[in-house]
Parts: C-alpha cells; sequence; structure tokens
C-alpha cells in the first residue's frame, strides 16, 4: 500500500513541477479527493449508499471536488487544483490529468431510467481547464481536451479538441506519443495551424476588400453615361 502511494505520488510529481518533495503532494486537493472518493466508491460497492453519499459530501466540502460515489477511477488520476464534478457513470482510465473547473457531466435520459449519462475517458487523456465533457462519449486515449473546450461526442485516439462545441485538430505523430504534454492546449502545436490559416484568410479578405473599395472610388470618378453623351454632341 505505501510502494502504491509513492508511486502515485511520483506520477503526480512527473505532471507538476511546482512541488518541491512528496509530502507538498500530499497536500493537493485533489490528492485528498481522490483518497476519499476510493473510501466512498468501496461503500457505494457494497451498496450502503448513505455512507458513500456521506464521506463523499465530506470530501467536497474540504476540497471543492464533487466525484459522485459511483465513478470509476483507474490508476494515477491527478486533478490539479480542484472545482471539478465527475458524475455518476463516469469511468476514468489510467494516468488521466484534469486540470481545474472541469465538468465530466451526464445528459438527461429520455427513458426515465439513470443508464450510462456520463463521459468514459480513457487512457494517458488530458482534459484542460474549464473544459466540459457532457454525456455517454467516449474520449479516446491520449487525446486532448482544451482549455473551455465543450465536447459532447466521441473523442478520436491522439486527437486535441478546442472550441465551442469543439473540433479535433490533426496532431502529428511525434507529438501523440510524448508521455505528457501540460494543461492539454497546445500554444504551438495543432492550434498554430488553425491560427495561422485563420490570418492568411483574413488577410485574403482585407486584400479583397481594398481592391472593391478602390473600384468603388474609381466608379464614382468616372463620368455618368449621359454626361458623356452631351460633351460629344457640344463638341
Amino acid at each position: 500500500m505505501l510502494k502504491g502511494l509513492i508511486d502515485y505520488l511520483d506520477s503526480v510529481h512527473r505532471r507538476d513541477p511546482a512541488p518541491r518533495s512528496r509530502w507538498e503532494i500530499l497536500l493537493y486537493p485533489g490528492v485528498w479527493a481522490l483518497g476519499f472518493h476510493r473510501a466512498a466508491h468501496w461503500l457505494f460497492e457494497a451498496k450502503l449508499y448513505f455512507l458513500a453519499r456521506l464521506v463523499n459530501h465530506f470530501g467536497r466540502f474540504l476540497t471543492a471536488i464533487d466525484i459522485h460515489p459511483g465513478a470509476r477511477i483507474g490508476k494515477h488520476f491527478f486533478i490539479d487544483h480542484g472545482f471539478t464534478v465527475i458524475g455518476e457513470t463516469a469511468e476514468i482510465g489510467d494516468n488521466v490529468t484534469i486540470y481545474q473547473c472541469v465538468t465530466l457531466g451526464g445528459t438527461n435520459p429520455t427513458n426515465g431510467k439513470g443508464g450510462k449519462r456520463h463521459p468514459t475517458i480513457g487512457d494517458n487523456v488530458i482534459i484542460g481547464s474549464g473544459a466540459q465533457v457532457i454525456g455517454p462519449i467516449t474520449v479516446g486515449t491520449r487525446a486532448r481536451i482544451g482549455a473551455n473546450a465543450v465536447v459532447t461526442d466521441d473523442v478520436a485516439e491522439g486527437a486535441t479538441m478546442i472550441g465551442m462545441k469543439a473540433r479535433s485538430t490533426l496532431v502529428p505523430a511525434e507529438e501523440w506519443i510524448k508521455e505528457f504534454i501540460p494543461y492539454g492546449t497546445p500554444c504551438d502545436e495543432p492550434c498554430e495551424d488553425q491560427v495561422a490559416e485563420g490570418a492568411k484568410r483574413i488577410e485574403s479578405l482585407e486584400a479583397d476588400l481594398e481592391l472593391l473599395k478602390a473600384q468603388i472610388e474609381q466608379l464614382k470618378s468616372a463620368p455618368a453615361p449621359e454626361t458623356a453623351r452631351r460633351s460629344g454632341t457640344d463638341s
């Protein structure tokens, strides 16, 4: 058990350079929230639902992180900072990293039954701050969800999702195989291509606009057809 805890703390340190020691990591709200969830989930599996909820609410009070006791979470799960909500039927793989203010939320079932309402998150996924991942969708292995993205459809393995509603950007293979890239929102990787393409488009539209303005000015300065005919008659 001690070795498992040390391995977990070391996995957090590999993803967060801020702490100077394992003792600091032990103070992280995400670490405490996961500990409370492990206990609450054990009670939930034993059908001790009230006690599971009691532990859940106590953990939420202390950490500002709300993880439903029914959620299934794999190894080395790390919530950086907090203010996160994870729903009952969410399933989270190994080595998943979530930043602050993320929701793994559910959709309203149309058949009146609970069922699978929350996302399934694959291994090594990174979810950026403020992202909302909604519904019984699957986020593939090594996918990245950018900050403030709203994801309501399945995400392919290795994809980076940005925007509202989130769209995928292509990720080169050499980026896909990296062990960990912080925050899930690349600034000098796939998003740059989108920005550069948008800038080119804006430049093209501005050039077209200048051309149209020049043509309008030429039309304004040209004599009217009736005036030209009168000038020819007078001569």
